[in-house]
């Protein structure tokens, strides 16, 4: 069963900031200058649309002087079972507007069936019980749900072709697997780019990228690697992470180009399936 995220928590958050800053007589202004927070990350935060990371809110306890208050509260502010490093990019992902994504290796975890989703929880380096692999399970398809509303988010995804060349879970799957992808696109749901091997190296070789957009917020990145993920929010690197998927995307195959090459691959795919039902 999914955990629901927690906007209770949030406000609860974001008032007692607001009220602690009162109390000192500091404007959003002034505790920006303090902490090194922007202006514009504690107004989101008072309003309980952003959570801090770990360091913000070891900042706001030092210049507020509430002990460790914001730092020992964050916990509460959680509400997924994902992965430690994906917490706060989850948040954001469903208030997003625009959501571009690079996937190098897995299919992107919006786009994922059930069976490809299990297949890839299964096969974790660290094991996992029935109960810790049906939750996750349930987490990563509930985020799925966004995808029903027709408008919102825009959603690109850019594929390296080694993310339909990998047999995760065996030819079934991943003809199911592609078969989904295309009925999404052909639904005018999403759009889907393939960066093919022939390309060589390439801007986003480094690992993936999701960049997103929001209605009254600025663009956030996230990247992530083995065991790590990160949330990038400084204009500057947003920016640079912006550049390097639009040189990426410049080299991808186009979107209809795209879906006939994942129509062609699932098809090999369902052929290999039938060849193994039926040697």
């Amino acid at each position: 069963m999914a955990i629901e995220d927690n906007p209770i928590s949030r406000k609860k958050y974001g008032e007692e900031l607001k009220r602690r800053r009162e109390e000192l007589g500091l404007t959003q202004e002034e505790l920006s200058e303090v902490t090194i927070i922007s202006r514009t990350h504690i107004a989101h935060m008072e309003a309980g649309r952003r959570r801090p990371c770990l360091e913000d809110a070891r900042r706001l306890d030092q210049a507020l002087g509430g002990g460790h208050f914001f730092e020992e509260f964050l916990p509460t502010l959680d509400g997924r079972t994902v992965a430690e490093h994906f917490k706060e990019a989850l948040e954001f992902e469903g208030q997003a507007t625009i959501i571009r994504e690079y996937a190098p290796k897995l299919v992107p975890g919006l786009l994922q069936t059930e069976e490809y989703a299990r297949e890839v929880l299964n096969s974790g380096s660290a094991p996992k019980t029935d109960e810790e692999r049906d939750r996750l399970l349930a987490t990563r398809l509930s985020r799925a749900r966004i995808l029903d509303n027709f408008n919102s988010p825009l959603f690109w995804a850019m594929l390296d072709e080694s993310v339909i060349r990998r047999p995760i879970g065996g030819p079934g799957v991943m003809c199911r697997q592609l078969r989904h992808i295309v009925a999404l696109a052909d639904s005018r749901r999403i759009r889907v780019h393939v960066l093919p091997f022939s390309v060589g190296f390439h801007s986003l070789m480094e690992g993936l990228v999701k960049l997103m957009w929001f209605e009254d917020l600025p663009p956030i990145a996230y990247t992530e690697g083995l065991k790590s993920g990160r949330v990038w929010e400084v204009p500057s690197t947003v920016g640079e992470c912006q550049l390097a998927y639009d040189h990426a995307l410049g080299d991808a195959l186009s979107h209809r180009e795209s879906l006939a090459l994942l129509r062609s691959v699932a098809e090999d795919y369902e052929h290999e399936a039938l060849q193994a039902d039926h040697p």
